[in-house]
C-alpha cells in the first residue's frame, strides 16, 4: 500500500531540494527531510539550480506576492503568463474611487483628463443605480440585500468603462521560483516603463528571500534577444480592426474519430486534454479594454495584450445602458477627452494611462480545443460582463457552424440581468 506524506511546513528552497532528493535516491521522504533540516537547502538551489541549470528543481518550489499600487496596465503585463495564478481586484464589484491614478506625464493636461474621467465615476454612481431600480424592479421574493448588492454591482459593469487605465489596483501571484525567473527575466524588457520597474522590485524582493535560487546573471546574449522580442511583441494591435473572425487550425476528420466523446460530455465537464493535439482555433475581435481583462484569465493558450487607444471607439453597450441624461453627459465627455488625449504630449504607451477602459481594443487569441470550449461556455453565461457575453455568443455561433460534432452547454439566453451577481461576494460571518 502506498504511503501518503503531507509536507507544508518547509521553506520554498526547503520544500523544492526534498523533491529534488527524489531524482538520486529511493531513501524515504522522512530520510531526506533530516537531510534538509541538517544542510539547508541555500548551497543546494545554488549549485544544482543556478550553477548547473537543472531547471525543473526550482518548479518545486513556490511562493506568493502580494502586488499593490500598480496600475491596471502593469497588472496585465505581470498577468501575461499562461501559469500565472493569483487574483486581482475587480472593477466590477469594488468602488475605485479612491483608488490613486498614476500620471506618468505629469502635466496639467494630463491631470484633467484624470480628473475629468473620475469625476463621471464618481456623479454618475447614484443617478444610475436609481434608473438600475427602475428598470430592474425588485421582485417578492428577491432578497432586498442581495438585491442592491446586485443593483450596485451591474453599475460598477458599467461605469467602469470611464475609469482611466492608469487607476491603481493589487493582485497576488502565486508562482514557483522558475516560473518567476522566467517571467520577470522577460518583464524587466517590457516597453512600459512601470512594468520594467514593479519587475525589478519583486526581483529585488525575491532575491532578498531566497538569494541562492535568484543569484543568475543572464549573458548579454540573453539580454539583447529579450529586449527585441519585447519591444516587437509586448503588445497587439491589428489594423484595419476585425470586427469579429474564426479561423480553426485544427482536422477536421481526424476530430470525427472522437466523436462520441465530443457528443457525450456533460455540462460543465472538460474534455480529455488528450483532443488539443487535433490543433487550435483563433478569433480575432473588437473587445473594450475592461471586459479583455476577463477573457485574459484564460491562460490555456495565448492572449495578446493590445494597445490601448481611441482608435477604434467606445464600446457602444456601455452608452446604451445610461439614462438619456447620463448619456449625454457620458457622450460630450468622450468627445472633450478623445481631442485632449490626441493633443496630448507623450507616446502611444503612455497614452494608455489616460485612456479609459471603455475604448475597444483589437483582440486575438488562440486555444487549444479543450480550453476554447471551456471559455465560450464559462463566459456564455448571464453572470459574464455583457460585453464579454457577446463575444462568447459570437465564438459559439462560429465553433457550431464550423464544427458540428462539437456538443456545447452554452447558456444563450437574452437577458443579462441577474440577481445572483449580489451573492457573488465575500462577506464576514457575525
Amino acid at each position: 500500500m502506498a504511503k501518503i506524506f503531507l509536507i507544508d511546513e518547509l521553506k520554498p528552497e526547503d520544500t523544492a531540494m526534498l523533491q529534488a532528493l527524489y531524482s538520486r535516491s529511493a531513501e524515504s521522504v522522512a530520510v531526506h527531510l533530516d537531510k534538509v533540516k541538517a544542510s539547508g537547502s541555500g548551497r543546494f538551489m545554488e549549485q544544482y539550480y543556478i550553477g548547473y541549470g537543472h531547471d525543473s528543481i526550482a518548479d518545486c518550489g513556490s511562493t506568493t506576492l502580494f502586488i499593490e499600487g500598480l496600475s491596471i496596465l502593469a497588472d496585465k503585463v505581470l498577468q501575461d503568463w499562461s501559469l500565472y495564478s493569483g487574483q486581482e481586484t475587480s472593477t466590477r464589484y469594488v468602488d475605485m474611487s479612491r483608488q490613486p491614478i498614476l500620471d506618468p506625464l505629469a502635466t496639467p493636461a494630463s491631470k484633467a483628463i484624470l480628473d475629468d474621467w473620475l469625476a463621471f465615476y464618481n456623479n454618475a454612481g447614484e443617478p444610475l443605480k436609481e434608473h438600475l431600480r427602475r428598470l430592474y424592479p425588485r421582485q417578492a421574493d428577491e432578497d432586498e440585500k442581495v438585491y442592491e448588492r446586485a443593483i450596485k454591482a451591474r453599475a460598477f459593469d458599467i461605469l467602469r468603462a470611464w475609469l482611466p487605465a492608469g487607476i491603481t489596483t493589487q493582485l497576488s501571484w502565486h508562482t514557483n521560483l522558475r516560473q518567476a525567473k522566467d517571467k520577470l527575466s522577460l518583464m524587466l524588457h517590457h516597453p512600459l516603463a512601470e512594468a520594467r520597474q514593479v519587475a525589478q522590485d519583486i526581483l529585488t524582493k525575491l532575491k532578498e528571500h531566497y538569494p541562492s535560487s535568484f543569484g543568475y546573471q543572464p549573458t548579454a546574449e540573453q539580454e539583447s534577444y529579450r529586449q527585441a522580442t519585447m519591444t516587437d511583441l509586448a503588445y497587439y494591435e491589428a489594423d484595419p480592426a476585425v470586427d469579429f473572425s474564426c479561423r480553426i487550425n485544427l482536422d477536421k476528420q481526424e476530430l470525427a474519430q472522437y466523436a462520441d466523446v465530443l457528443a457525450q460530455r456533460p455540462p460543465k465537464t472538460c474534455l480529455p486534454v488528450i483532443l488539443n493535439e487535433l490543433g487550435n482555433i483563433r478569433f480575432d475581435f473588437l473587445l473594450d479594454y475592461g471586459s479583455f481583462r476577463d477573457l485574459q484569465r484564460h491562460r490555456n493558450g495565448v492572449c495578446r495584450i493590445p494597445l490601448l487607444s481611441t482608435k477604434f471607439g467606445f464600446n457602444e453597450w456601455y452608452l446604451n445602458e445610461l439614462p438619456d441624461d447620463l448619456r449625454q453627459q457620458g457622450e460630450t465627455l468622450l468627445a472633450k477627452q478623445i481631442a485632449a488625449l490626441n493633443a496630448l504630449d507623450g507616446s502611444a504607451i503612455d497614452k494608455q494611462y489616460y485612456t479609459a477602459l471603455g475604448f475597444n481594443v483589437t483582440c486575438r487569441v488562440a486555444y487549444p480545443l479543450m480550453p476554447t470550449i471551456y471559455t465560450i461556455e464559462l463566459r456564455s453565461g448571464k453572470a459574464v460582463h455583457p460585453t464579454m457575453r457577446a463575444i462568447a455568443h459570437k465564438m459559439h455561433a462560429a465553433l457550431a457552424k464550423e464544427l458540428p460534432l462539437v456538443k456545447l452547454h452554452s447558456d444563450l439566453e437574452a437577458s443579462d440581468w441577474d440577481i445572483k451577481r449580489g451573492l457573488n461576494t465575500i462577506i464576514e460571518k457575525k
